[in-house]
């Protein structure tokens, strides 16, 4: 369990300047722009290697007026982005916080680029929800398997410190809040303490800890979650212990896709580029295309809960892009049928309920009928045979709210004045999506995870200097 023990006058055997907890994008970054400044850093990582959240993702970054849009000649900017973010969450973010990480993320992907290899292009050939312009940015596989991999790759290559194995239990704090050293334990149960000067949580929310997920998102309580299991909260439970604020706890990611039970994500594409959902009596249920966060609930308030998903061949080429989806339909998660009546047959649901839903959705593609969930097919080629179909559940990702933070990720106190030297960035800090799951907007995980890595990294050479003078 999470704790702060405050103590005056502790002594440490070791000491580092920048301690690190949480090794996945959010740490990883972070590690790296502080080592790019000089400064000595040590990532504690509580499993073998890193993977984390951000490995369970599609490793897709957004980002606004990258030099990948202006070679693709896509039109943006960062003050578009931020008012996308802004409108997907309803006004609830702070508005600072949106510019900067729609101001910033591009910056952060161009250095890792120029700096560390990676290899990011945009995606082209669909859109997500509620962004203006196409500015997700990926690695080859579009997997964020191959995105913590290459971190992981370019820290072993700048010769960082990074322990894994190394769960970080107990935080050391003097009377004025200022984070001392903590301990951490080993897998044969002993354990180790280190002194720091600059803290910094990338230990991620509480998605995992399901205490903490019936108190602030009990929408999901019952939900699969399909996030890290070490994402216990531990962030916000050591901030709050030393005085931090928190907002926005009911934020969080959900998915309406993930396909069932094999627990595979399946692209969104599948639903922007035309496809829609059933439910097992082989209905429309709502309105698929608001956004896959949304949809977790609207999933799991169906029978069973449980959903499929239809498209067609032309779609899945689309999402065959994604290592996810191409590992699905070599599995056999994704079934195919020449016609509507043999995908019902394959889906084991009413072959007329299909039909109708099938000919609802064309009086709406047409303009004939108007969908009595909002949906707008408009634009959107209609499906053909052969038809693909994947049984789906809906899933907590991740949290969204989390600790309050300035833009260059000081965690802020309960006074609004930033505590001694505590850093949170990623799912630790307060995200930009609001206090619901309508307010994610695609991407907004990672992209405060790069952002705001980025940030708290090339804040600790400062940071210690004013610590040590």
């Amino acid at each position: 369990m999470a704790q702060v023990t405050r103590v005056d006058n502790r002594t440490f055997q070791h000491r580092v300047p920048v301690v690190i907890i949480g090794a996945g994008a959010a740490g990883m970054i972070a590690a790296l722009a502080a080592h790019e400044d000089g400064m000595e850093v040590l990532v504690l990582e509580r499993d073998p290697l890193p993977r984390g959240s951000t490995a369970l993702s599609a490793g897709l970054i957004p980002a606004a007026a990258t030099r990948w849009q202006k070679a693709a000649g896509i039109a943006d900017d960062a003050e578009l982005f931020s008012r996308d973010i802004m409108a997907k969450a309803h006004g609830e973010p702070d508005p600072g916080m949106a510019a900067f990480a729609a101001g910033n993320v591009g910056r952060a992907l161009e250095w890792l680029a120029d700096r560390h290899g990676l290899d990011f292009s945009v995606v082209e050939d669909f859109s997500y929800p509620g962004h203006s312009a196409l500015r997700m940015h990926g690695l080859p596989s579009r997997s964020g398997e191959e995105f913590i991999d290459a971190l992981r790759q370019a820290a072993e290559t700048a010769g960082l410190s990074l322990l894994c194995d190394a769960h970080v239990t107990e935080l050391f704090a003097d009377a004025g809040g200022r984070v001392t050293g903590l301990r951490f334990q080993r897998p044969d149960g002993t354990s180790e303490e280190v002194g720091c000067d600059q803290l910094i949580l990338a230990c991620n929310g509480y998605g995992g800890n399901k205490e903490l997920v019936a108190r602030h998102i009990p929408s999901m309580a019952d939900a699969l979650y399909f996030g890290h299991p070490g994402n216990q909260g531990d962030a916000l439970l050591w901030g709050e212990a030393l005085g931090a604020r928190s907002r926005h706890l009911g934020g969080h990611q959900g998915h309406g896709s993930v396909a069932h039970p094999a627990g595979i994500l399946i692209s969104w594409a599948t639903i922007t580029e035309g496809g829609f959902q059933v439910n097992l009596d082989g209905h429309r249920f709502s309105n698929e295309a608001r956004g896959y966060s949304e949809q977790a609930a609207e999933v799991l308030r169906q029978p069973e809960g449980i959903a499929w998903t239809i498209f067609d061949t032309r779609i899945a080429a689309v999402a065959r892009q994604f290592e996810d989806f191409r590992r699905a339909e070599q599995i056999g998660a994704i079934v195919s049928a020449p016609d509507i009546d043999s995908l019902a047959q394959r889906m084991n649901v009413a072959e007329s309920a299909l039909s109708e839903t099938f000919d609802a959705v064309g009086s709406y593609r047409a303009g004939t009928a108007t969908d009595p969930f909002g949906r707008s097919f408009a634009g959107v080629e209609a499906l053909v045979p052969p038809f693909c179909a994947v049984r789906v559940a809906g899933a907590l990702f991740h949290t969204q709210g989390g600790l309050v933070t300035d833009t260059a990720a000081r965690v802020i106190g309960e006074d609004g004045h930033p505590l001694p030297n505590l850093f949170a960035v990623g799912g630790a800090a307060c995200g930009v999506s609001g206090d619901e799951a309508s307010g994610y907007l695609s991407g907004n995980g990672l992209l405060m995870a790069v952002a705001l890595g980025y940030a708290a990294g090339r804040q600790m050479l400062a940071a210690n200097e004013a610590t040590t003078s």
